[in-house]
């Protein structure tokens, strides 16, 4: 099983979401999610200031073998967008959690992060 750190909260579609210290909420995608798509080509981000519902697609992720839908674990306005990732998208495969997160949101409803798949949860839905 790749790495999972245990500070962030899942989806079971493979997005991470993490807590900082101001509120707002970090949003990517998992280590397992980037090996499953293998080398990542293209990122398409939300606008800053566009609102996302929690579950809803906010981001397109390409690699070398496909296109996929990014969901938002949470609700609320994208206030900063990853700007690295459009001249180096391949970021998300070497640094998943750090360096290649995708957007930042000021979330509407924490309660929803409650709700979010822990790291021990995440490592078996990736297992079965």
């Amino acid at each position: 099983m790749n790495d999972v750190p245990a500070d962030l909260k899942f989806l079971s579609s493979h997005e991470w979401a993490r807590v900082e210290s101001d509120g707002t909420i970090t949003i990517g995608i998992s280590d397992h999610a980037q090996d499953l798509l293998g080398d990542i080509v293209f990122v398409e981000l939300p606008e800053v200031g566009q609102l996302v519902d929690a579950e809803s697609d906010a981001a397109i992720v390409e690699s070398v073998k496909a296109a996929s839908d990014v969901y938002s674990p949470l609700s609320g306005e994208v206030i900063e967008v990853n700007s690295l990732l459009e001249d180096q998208p391949e970021i998300i495969n070497s640094s998943p959690y750090e360096d290649g997160w995708f957007y930042k949101l000021n979330p509407s409803d924490m309660g929803e992060f409650d709700n979010l798949l822990s790291p021990e949860d995440y490592i078996d839905v990736c297992e079965d």
